[in-house]
């Protein structure tokens, strides 16, 4: 068992990073394993060489982030570990000050560890980018933050948020309403991540005027999408025409965002993927970037992490 003591030089600084009746420290105590004790502006950590070091790491970088003027709030402090576990040498402040884009709701969205860093970066410097991992990791959501900040600073003149409706061609058919209103189930994570980020009248303002459209991927076809932000969401349930047909959509001075997980295929048996296929045969192409997460990079309630790590273990046997 090891013991590190730290002081804070600024009592404000401390108090934020305590957090509103040490929740914080509660925080750090659960995910990393260790005992915190509070003496004013010190710290005691008791806990194994390993646990001690990975408190103290993440403590200090997040004093310093709250100094830097970030509000540091219970959920970050375990993402601030998720982060520093997988990478000990990771500079906090480079991930959770990288502002992409601040909601309707004065909340600030960033980064959350370092998959997200690496995810936001290639979306700034590639026309192209695959996001591919678990639910829960932020692949739809950071894409539509930067979607939202590329319009809000002119860099684009319209979004295009767009998925598959794999149901289609079956039970698609028996549900109430127009084509629309169909749809619409689909569609909903699409409008549910806007109205996040824009507020839901600006949202349906926007919306109303065609700067914002979502739509099924079978409305892309025969398109050419110029001065655009297009997002295509749950990827992994297109087929091989329709993911081709997609990226062959894009224009001049547009970005593509690609995102899926391609363990929740809900394609027939027998039908391959478009987006297990395109990482197969787009990852040497200059400006296409692949951005892999994995359930370490879930940033849900801790139980989702948890969840996926279960069912992960507990894969069927192939058939012989």
């Amino acid at each position: 068992m090891t013991k590190k003591t730290l002081h804070f030089q600024d009592t404000d600084a401390a108090i934020l990073l305590y957090g509103d009746l040490s929740k914080n420290l509660h925080a750090m105590e659960r995910a990393v394993g260790v005992k915190i004790g509070v003496r004013g502006n010190t710290l005691t950590i008791d806990g194994s060489t390993h646990e001690v070091e990975v408190a103290e790491i993440v403590t200090k970088q997040l004093y310093d982030l709250i100094c830097a003027g970030y509000p540091v709030y219970t959920q970050d402090v375990v993402y601030a570990v998720r982060a520093i576990e997988r990478a000990p040498n990771a500079d906090l402040k480079k991930i959770f000050l990288d502002e992409v884009y601040i909601t309707a709701r004065n909340r600030r969205i960033s980064p959350k560890g370092p998959s997200q860093k690496l995810y936001i970066d290639a979306i700034r410097e590639n026309d192209i980018v695959f996001g591919i991992g678990p639910a829960g990791t932020g692949k739809t959501y950071l894409a539509v933050a930067m979607a939202v900040a590329a319009l809000n600073d002119n860099r684009v003149k319209s979004i295009i948020l767009t998925r598959p409706a794999v149901e289609a061609g079956e039970r698609l058919g028996y549900l109430p309403g127009d084509l629309a209103q169909k749809i619409n189930p689909y569609l909903r994570p699409l409008y549910d991540a806007l109205n996040d980020m824009l507020g839901h009248e600006k949202a349906a303002e926007l919306t109303e005027q065609g700067v914002i459209e979502i739509a099924p991927l079978a409305f892309m076809r025969g398109r050419t999408l110029n001065n655009a932000f297009v997002i295509l969401d749950e990827a992994q349930n297109t087929s091989r025409e329709q993911m081709k047909m997609f990226l062959t959509r894009l224009g001049f001075s547009s970005k593509a965002v690609v995102t899926g997980d391609i363990t929740q295929i809900d394609l027939p048996t027998q039908q391959p993927s478009g987006l297990v296929e395109a990482r197969k045969i787009l990852q040497k192409i200059d400006g296409i970037e692949f951005t892999m997460f994995t359930d370490a990079d879930v940033v849900r309630h801790p139980l989702v992490q948890d969840i996926i790590r279960a069912y992960e273990k507990k894969k069927p046997c192939a058939k012989k």
